[in-house]
């Protein structure tokens, strides 16, 4: 198996209400969130999980200096990117792909459907179904809840599986104690996510806390 590293890389700060964030959760109260994309690398690979974004209209950031500028803080060029894997294609996790220029694209294939406006024509697309192979030990899986095609990524070593989340899940909260997020295009989706993933078994990886 290729040896593995999974970069966190926090690029900003903002905060969401707890209704977005749990079922059930309050409108009026606010939680402070990151922003955050993951870099894994391979003996042969860059891998992004997701290409973040560098505006956020409607939000208050904080300390926000979006991915690119982020990646170059550990000497890391959009050109050095071999492959972004987009979770979903909601603004501030797609809006960044065109910078990643050499990088093979994936992306669920309905969630191709409403993020296609942000990629660039001649881009090496890959869509795919219910999950697709990236490297030896990175795969994305279609979950669905959060979104349509909403994926998570999972990342296996010789010790362990982590789980890059995307959306499914925003913060550690909500896996303690197994509350669904409060943004799901199918509730039930996003409840078997909880259910399943939350069970100790698996190293859950968040794009919104650390």
């Amino acid at each position: 198996m290729n040896k593995l590293e999974i970069i966190p890389i926090e690029y900003g700060k903002s905060v969401l209400p707890e209704s977005m964030i749990f079922q059930g959760g309050a409108e009026d109260k606010f939680r402070p969130i990151v922003f955050m994309i993951y870099l894994i690398k391979t003996e042969k690979q860059l891998i992004l999980v997701d290409a973040g974004c560098e505006t956020m209209p409607g939000f208050d950031m904080r300390d926000f200096i979006g991915p690119v500028k982020a990646l170059e803080k550990i000497d890391i060029k959009p050109d050095d990117i071999t492959d972004v894997i987009i979770t979903h294609s909601h603004h501030d996790h797609i809006e960044c792909v065109s910078r990643f220029k050499n990088a093979v694209i994936y992306i669920q294939r309905d969630e191709y459907e409403s993020g296609k406006g942000y990629l660039a024509e001649g881009m090496n697309i890959k869509l795919f179904d219910d999950e697709m192979q990236v490297s030896d030990g990175v795969r994305a899986v279609k979950i669905g809840g959060h979104s349509k095609g909403s994926c998570i990524v999972e990342v296996t070593d010789d010790k362990k599986t982590y789980i890059i989340s995307g959306d499914e899940c925003y913060l550690r909260e909500c896996l303690d104690k197994k509350i669904p997020t409060g943004t799901s295009y199918c509730p039930e989706k996003s409840r078997e996510f909880i259910e399943k993933y939350s069970s100790g078994e698996y190293t859950v990886l968040l794009c919104h806390d650390k």
